[in-house]
């Protein structure tokens, strides 16, 4: 599965640990990535300051959904269910 363009559901529902750019600490569930532009599309794809866990994310539906809102709770409650 191809990431859904403008979903941004993984930069909003999940939890990151790893400092991110202007994000030292990581940023918490259900908080927008500062990344995350206004089109919902990740602003440090590609580039080196994009942490790992974002990098190795892959897209697909058990965890995507078919909606972007689907794919926000999908990953709110996984998020919830791992805490």
């Amino acid at each position: 599965m191809n990431c859904r363009p403008g979903c941004g559901a993984c930069c909003i529902a999940p939890s990151i640990s790893s400092p991110l750019p202007g994000m030292p600490h990581g940023k918490p569930a259900g908080v927008r990535c500062l990344h995350l532009s206004s089109d919902n599309r990740c602003a440090l794809f590609g580039r080196v300051e994009r942490p790992a866990v974002c990098s190795a994310f892959g897209a697909d539906p058990e965890v995507c959904g078919s909606t972007r809102e689907e794919a926000i709770h999908i990953l709110g409650w996984l998020e919830q269910a791992t805490a």
